[in-house]
């Protein structure tokens, strides 16, 4: 498979076999991450769009049928929420200054971004997204978009609800924290895919909660999504760009809790049992 632009390498990745009626067919697409602003891997395959992770141990390959994938990083692709990553082109598209809340603008003059012809690909599943957090407003046939902070908060409130009932089931770890220990838990969790200005500090004001208590806990337990131009480097040098990639793990852990580290690597497992069987099952070609 062609990992990415014009370069015929394999790699493994692991994916939620999302709308199986579809053409199974999946792009990858550089895009800017909703937090950092750099250029990050997604996969957009039926419509569903998903971000790209990687792991990796010291040593390690993959034997795939009679072929030997000499990477032995392990890809896996997560579902993501397409507002987070369309929330800050759409407000930078509005241009907001102070008491004027900016301008209404179509959706192929939004999803024009300079560098990022990805944004195009996503134009099909933008509409319906995005009507969440937008104004809308229709001129005969076509449709003006602007983005609306009540709307953005109420979204963001129901994330954090959706956050704060699922965390206690994942282990008794979460369960036995207090409601305002997993609360800002929820927070932090949200914080990784939000700027501080205005989102975050708009949360969490809502919310009465302080806004560093809420960025402490997501600097400890960031992960840094694969960036294209890092994919096809060296382990070295990806683990360099990485920030201390050991330290990240290492920090993680201790945040999961080893019961759930050692849960997650058994279905990890798991998963790649079933893949290896199948002998190419966790590839997606472009």
């Amino acid at each position: 498979m062609a990992w990415w632009e014009g370069v015929d390498e394999t790699r493994l990745l692991i994916a939620p076999d999302v709308n199986a009626a579809g053409n199974g067919l999946g792009h990858f697409l550089s895009l800017r991450h909703p937090k950092s602003g750099k250029a990050t891997c997604y996969l957009l395959k039926n419509e569903t769009l998903q971000e790209l992770n990687w792991f990796k141990q010291a040593y390690g390959s993959w034997f795939i049928g009679d072929y030997v994938c000499e990477d032995g990083r392990l890809y896996t692709a997560t579902t993501v929420d397409p507002v987070f990553i369309l929330l800050p082109i759409f407000e930078e598209a509005r241009m907001k200054k102070r008491d004027d809340q900016g301008k209404f603008r179509q959706l192929e003059e939004i999803m024009f971004v300079n560098s990022y012809p990805g944004y195009q690909h996503l134009i099909s599943i933008s509409e319906n997204c995005m009507q969440l957090v937008c104004e809308i407003k229709e001129i005969g046939s076509s449709k003006f978009f602007r983005l609306d902070d009540s709307k953005v908060l109420a979204w963001l409130c129901f994330k954090v609800h959706q956050l704060k009932q699922t965390l206690p089931t994942l282990d008794k770890n979460y369960a036995a924290r207090d409601k305002k220990d997993t609360l800002i838990d929820s927070i932090s969790i949200l914080g990784e895919y939000l700027k501080d200005e205005p989102w975050l500090k708009l949360l969490c004001d809502h919310l009465k909660l302080d806004l560093p208590d809420t960025t402490m806990k997501a600097q400890v337990t960031e992960i840094h999504p694969t960036a294209p131009d890092n994919t096809l480097g060296s382990s070295n040098q990806l683990q360099g760009k990485r920030v201390g990639v050991k330290e990240e793990l290492r920090d993680l852990e201790s945040c999961l809790k080893r019961q759930k580290w050692r849960k997650i690597q058994e279905t990890l497992k798991k998963c790649l049992a079933g893949l290896l069987e199948s002998e190419a099952g966790g590839l997606v070609e472009e």
